[in-house]
């Protein structure tokens, strides 16, 4: 098995178990250069809010879209949206990735900036 296929593994059996919970989810992308951030109604359809890396603002505001201070602006940014939106407690789906490195900023930026886990 290789490293795509085992996140994917990963990542479906994560997803299996936040579907019987029935709760709002922030999912997240990451790829070397950037890093995606949503928030996904119940039904797993409708995006209620996002961010990214690759959003001119946050690019303006960060020096490298690859690190971990990148990350913690797309948590609070996506923090932000996602009350504006109505949204304050979520599930999240980290998309098989480990929850490490510039997965575990976006996740304790968001938490900070006030949305519920």
């Amino acid at each position: 098995m290789d490293k795509k296929s085992a996140r994917l593994k990963r990542a479906l059996k994560l997803r299996s178990k936040m579907k019987k919970l029935d709760v709002n989810r922030l999912t997240i992308h990451r790829t070397s250069q950037h890093i995606y951030a949503q928030v996904l109604d119940k039904d797993g359809v409708t995006t209620l809010a996002s961010a990214s890396t690759a959003q001119s603002v946050i690019k303006a505001t960060v020096k490298n879209t690859g690190n971990t201070e990148a990350a913690m602006e797309v948590g609070k940014i996506i923090a932000q949206k996602a009350a504006e939106a109505g949204v304050t407690e979520v599930s999240f789906d980290r998309s098989g990735f480990k929850y490490h490195g510039r997965v575990k900023a976006l996740a304790n930026a968001a938490r900070e900036a006030g949305l519920k886990f």
